[in-house]
């Protein structure tokens, strides 16, 4: 099976919605206005979580998150046939790693 995280439209922006936490923690990135900011902010993202999947990048339209509203965050489970066979609820709070590794044992061969 192969795995992959995409990097959609950025949450917490220092000109959009901008959290206390993510001042404390310096994870601090204005809206990327294209495609090379955005490719900045999702290598960072990756890089400073040690997220080890390979990473896709949304384009500017955002086509990714408006499919499968992936905002504020989610986990999918998407065959290879592009069939969605789990969807979480919203995170961060909303989701379980457990549950999508149930999913991926149910479509294991």
């Amino acid at each position: 099976m192969d795995f992959y995280v995409v990097y959609i439209q950025e949450a917490h922006s220092t000109d959009g919605w901008q959290l206390p936490v993510n001042v404390r923690e310096k994870v601090l990135f204005a809206d990327p206005q294209n495609e090379e900011q955005r490719s900045h902010v999702a290598a960072s993202c990756v890089r400073d979580l040690k997220i080890e999947l390979p990473a896709l990048l949304d384009d500017r339209h955002n086509s990714v998150e408006r499919a499968y509203t992936g905002w504020p965050d989610r986990l999918y489970l998407i065959d290879r046939q592009g069939l969605v066979r789990y969807k979480s609820k919203p995170g961060p709070f909303g989701f379980h790693v457990n549950h999508l590794a149930e999913a991926l044992q149910a479509l294991a061969p």
